[in-house]
Order: structure tokens, then C-alpha cells, then sequence
């Protein structure tokens, strides 16, 4: 029986074989601008970089916004940006 160590983010078992391809890459060494070129991350939102702001929601608002962004099968972030662009756009 083949030893995992977790899964990739797509659900693929990591196995001894595969610890050993990365780790001879990796004393082969990298390509700093290879490296930058596959750079994840999360998408962008809208035309330029966003920013990370703090609130604190009392817990009656944040179960209304819990639920909402369950019933609209959302996560909070996105029910959350929701709720500021209606806001903004609110004249």
C-alpha cells in the first residue's frame, strides 16, 4: 500500500514519488521569473488590485448575512460585496 501525505487542492493523492520529483526539483533549482509567470493567487475582483477592510458585525447581522449568503448559495465575502455595491449604488 502506496503512503499519502493529503491531497492537491484538485483532490489528487500526494504520494512518496511525488515528494521525490519536487524535492530533486528543487535542488535543481527554480527559475525566479518561471515562478512569477505561473503566479495562482485569487483572480482579480475588478480593474485594479482589492483591499482587505476589517468590520464587526454584531452576531444578529452577521447571522443575517450568513444566511443570506447561504440562500443565494454564496460565499460571505461575495454577500458581503454585494451588499456594498448596493449600498454605493443606493443615491
Amino acid at each position: 500500500m502506496k503512503t499519502t501525505h493529503g491531497t492537491r487542492a484538485d483532490g489528487t493523492p500526494i504520494t512518496d514519488e511525488m515528494i521525490e520529483a519536487m524535492a530533486d526539483e528543487a535542488e535543481r533549482g527554480y527559475y525566479v521569473e518561471e515562478l512569477r509567470r505561473r503566479r495562482g493567487g485569487q483572480p482579480a475582483l475588478g480593474s485594479s488590485p482589492s483591499t482587505v477592510e476589517s468590520v464587526r458585525p454584531d452576531p444578529e447581522l452577521k447571522r443575517d448575512v450568513l444566511l443570506r449568503a447561504s440562500a443565494q448559495g454564496v460565499s460571505v465575502s461575495e454577500a458581503i460585496r454585494e451588499a456594498l455595491r448596493q449600498h454605493g449604488q443606493a443615491n
